[in-house]
This record gives structure tokens, C-alpha cells and sequence, in this order.
């Protein structure tokens, strides 16, 4: 295994002289042992234990793939949330940043500028990203070349240079627009509620009564609720503006209580949605529903020490989305036409269907298939129906109605009201 890199510089003589190696290039700090080579020496180092990164890329010429190394060190230590674990920021920089490597990753980073960035936004556009997902990936790489400029790594011109380019507005581009996340109708939520595990099931309805984020629907624990009062309140230990200093406080009311409750009797800093209590519960049940005895060799069988998967804690929210499309799926199957053969392989079921009947079975599924985080909308739709945007604000925990009215739908039928009266 090589040894790592030491990246922390050693004062050195050199005849009667002091140097330093730093990044790549000897430092001359004056006469050997001498009151102010020490004192050059401990200013360079104090630098590098400021900046870190710098000691990554060379301060003559980096390049592109240079400056995008020193960046990730960063955002490693950056990017974190309070107990130590990484956020999904990280995620969102590496999709950001591959077409960047991709293309420019050996030019010099002074050298690019605005063009070299609408090329990397164009290569966005025609790999079929949406408007608003090419806008946030370019934030991030102005970002990135903002960080590096503060670091002095690249010139301030650079990062200004390059904050001239405008976001991408709709109907203004070849970009393909997203289209808006709807409220889900309760009839299809109903429809795949029974092909749902209870913990689940119990995700869907807390988050039908609550107006809550997914994630913040799989991080409940009864340590983060405060059950005293007519109103229970949910104070999740993980938010998305917890590193904006903002409190998050959800209000249960007396429906989601009667909901949690059958989930509680466990200790207060477990999950209370639980995939791995979940696979025991269904292993239980495949128990009681075996009608031939269990072998001998299969009572003395042991459990695997180390399965190479195993349920987690807690739901995910890409195991929650997963879970609600696989229940989409067995609730509003595909007609026989468009459905997949007995022993049919996926690659010979899409090799079999003609682009028309790709094209029906993907409407199909628009129509029947709904996602978690429709049920934020609908709540809010419904909550702005009942009482009015302010209500719907505070119950989603919106400090500006401009974030709210994203989530709640107008309701068409004021329009209406009006016209029958005045019009």
C-alpha cells in the first residue's frame, strides 16, 4: 500500500540557506536558522492549516480537474450534518461536476470562462436533463470556481466572469421542462394502501395527516415527539433548513395520533417506521401461515453472522419511493396488452412492445402511479381549501407564502364563484 501524501511542508537547509517544498516548488525563506526564515516558515504553514485545499493544487496554473480535487476535500469536511455524516450535497456536486471533468478536465482553470461553460450546459441539455435540474448543476459549478476564487487558487476575474451567464427561462431554450408536482387523488392512495407493509402504510398516513416531508416522515422517533397537550408536536432531529438555524415543529392532530400509536411500543430512540421490524413481522406471518412441519435441518439451521443485505433501521426515502412505485405497480397493473408475458424477460418484454405501446403504457402509468411527495401537496391543497394560505404556510413550515403557494393549488372554484356572481 503507497504511503499518503504529506502535504504539510518541513523547514530544510540548503547550503547556507532555508527552504520549503510547497506544492511542487521550493520556497527560499532566507538564511538557515535565522529569526525571519522561521518566521516565513510559520506563516506559510499557518496558510496551509487556514486552507487545506491549497496544498492540492499548484498556485501557478491548476487546472480544472485540480481545482475540482481541492474542492471535494473541502466538501467533504463541509458538507455535513451535525452528527458527523455526510449530507446529500455531496451527490448533488458529483453529478454537477462530471460533465465539467469530462470536458474541460485538464484546461487550465483560468482559462475558463463563460463559452466553456454554456458548452457544459449545452452537453446537459442534450443528455435530456430538465430546465431547473441544468440551472441548480451550473449554480453549483459557479460555486465551485466561487470557492476556489476565495481560496486564491484561481483569479477573482474567473468566478466573475463566469457568473454572466443567466439561468436557462422557460420557453427560451431547447431544454426539456419538468412538469409540476400535483396533489395525488385520495381514490389512488387508497387503491395501493393494501399492497403496503403496515410501517409503509403507517409512512403514507402520517404524511396524509401531517403535510410533512418525506424524510422527515422516516426519521420519526417517539424521542422527537412531545406528547403533551391536545396536539402532539414533532420536532425531527434532521430538517432540510436545520443548517439555516430554523426550527421545525409538525403538528399531530388526533387522527395521526390514533395512527402512531399502534407504532410506539418501542424504545423512544428507535424509528418508529422500521424496515427491519417490518421483514420480521412478515417472516412471523410466513410462520404462522406454514401448514407442513419445519425440517430438522432447518430448525438447526443458523442465521447468517454477516448477510451481505440486511433491513435497515429506518426507511430511506429512495426505499420509501420505491416502495410506494412497487405498490403502483400490483394496484393498477397494465392491460394484458401492454403487461409482461409469463417468463417474459424485461429486455424481451421492451424489445416486444412498439413505440406506441410504449407511449400508452407510460401514459398508463402517469395516470395510476403517484409518488410520497404528492402527499405534501395535497395536504397543502387541502389545508388552503379548508382555511387559507397562511394556515397552509405554518402548517408546512414555510417562512415565505412564495414557498407555499409551489405547494398549495388555487382553488378553481373562487374563479368560478366570481364569475357566477360579477361576470
Amino acid at each position: 500500500m503507497a504511503r499518503p501524501k504529506n502535504f504539510s511542508p518541513t523547514y530544510r537547509k540548503h547550503r547556507n540557506s532555508a527552504r520549503c517544498l510547497v506544492n511542487g516548488r521550493w520556497i527560499e525563506l532566507g538564511r538557515f536558522n535565522s529569526p525571519e526564515s522561521r518566521a516565513e516558515f510559520a506563516r506559510i504553514v499557518a496558510e496551509l492549516a487556514a486552507s487545506p485545499a491549497t496544498a492540492i493544487a499548484p498556485s501557478n496554473s491548476p487546472t480544472v480537474v485540480q481545482i475540482i480535487a481541492a474542492f471535494w476535500r473541502h466538501a467533504e469536511e463541509h458538507y455535513r450534518h451535525p452528527d458527523g455524516t455526510q449530507t446529500g450535497e455531496l451527490s448533488g456536486f458529483r453529478d454537477s461536476l462530471r460533465p465539467l471533468r469530462k470536458l474541460y478536465g485538464h484546461t487550465p482553470a483560468c482559462n475558463f470562462g463563460p463559452l466553456a461553460l454554456k458548452t457544459v450546459r449545452q452537453s446537459m441539455i442534450d443528455d435530456g436533463l430538465t430546465r431547473k435540474l441544468i440551472n441548480q448543476r451550473i449554480g453549483r459549478i459557479k460555486r465551485v470556481f466561487r470557492w476556489a476564487a476565495s481560496e486564491e487558487l484561481v483569479p477573482v476575474e474567473v468566478h466573475t466572469a463566469l457568473t454572466t451567464v443567466a439561468g436557462l427561462q422557460a420557453g427560451r431554450s431547447k431544454a426539456r421542462e419538468a412538469e409540476p408536482v400535483l396533489p395525488v387523488a385520495e381514490e389512488l392512495v387508497e387503491a395501493t394502501l393494501p399492497f403496503l407493509n403496515r410501517h409503509v402504510r403507517g409512512l403514507v398516513q402520517f404524511q396524509r395527516l401531517t403535510g410533512c416531508r418525506p424524510g422527515e416522515a422516516c426519521r420519526l422517533r417517539r424521542a422527537d415527539i412531545d406528547m403533551t397537550g391536545n396536539a402532539w408536536s414533532y420536532r425531527p432531529a434532521r430538517h432540510k433548513t436545520a443548517h439555516r438555524a430554523k426550527c421545525r415543529n409538525i403538528a399531530v392532530g388526533p387522527r395521526a395520533q390514533s395512527m402512531l400509536r399502534e407504532f410506539l411500543d418501542v424504545p423512544p430512540t428507535e424509528y418508529l417506521f422500521s424496515p427491519k421490524r417490518a421483514m420480521a413481522e412478515f417472516r412471523a406471518s410466513q410462520r404462522a401461515r406454514r401448514k407442513t412441519p419445519v425440517q430438522v435441518s432447518q430448525q438447526a439451521r443458523q442465521p447468517k453472522s454477516m448477510p451481505k443485505r440486511q433491513p435497515g433501521a429506518r426507511y430511506t426515502t429512495r426505499s420509501y419511493f420505491r416502495a410506494v412505485a412497487i405498490a403502483c405497480e400490483r394496484g393498477f397493473p397494465l392491460p394484458l396488452h401492454l403487461a409482461r408475458h409469463d417468463k417474459e424477460s424485461r429486455e424481451e418484454w421492451e424489445a416486444r412492445l412498439t413505440p406506441e405501446q410504449r407511449a400508452e403504457a407510460e401514459a398508463w402509468r402517469k395516470k395510476h402511479h403517484w409518488c410520497p411527495l404528492q402527499l405534501r401537496h395535497t395536504f397543502a391543497t387541502t389545508t388552503r381549501k379548508l382555511f387559507n394560505l397562511e394556515h397552509a404556510g405554518a402548517a408546512l413550515g414555510h417562512s415565505k407564502m412564495s414557498a407555499t403557494e409551489v405547494y398549495a393549488e388555487r382553488d378553481a372554484g373562487l374563479a368560478l364563484e366570481v364569475a357566477a356572481r360579477i361576470g
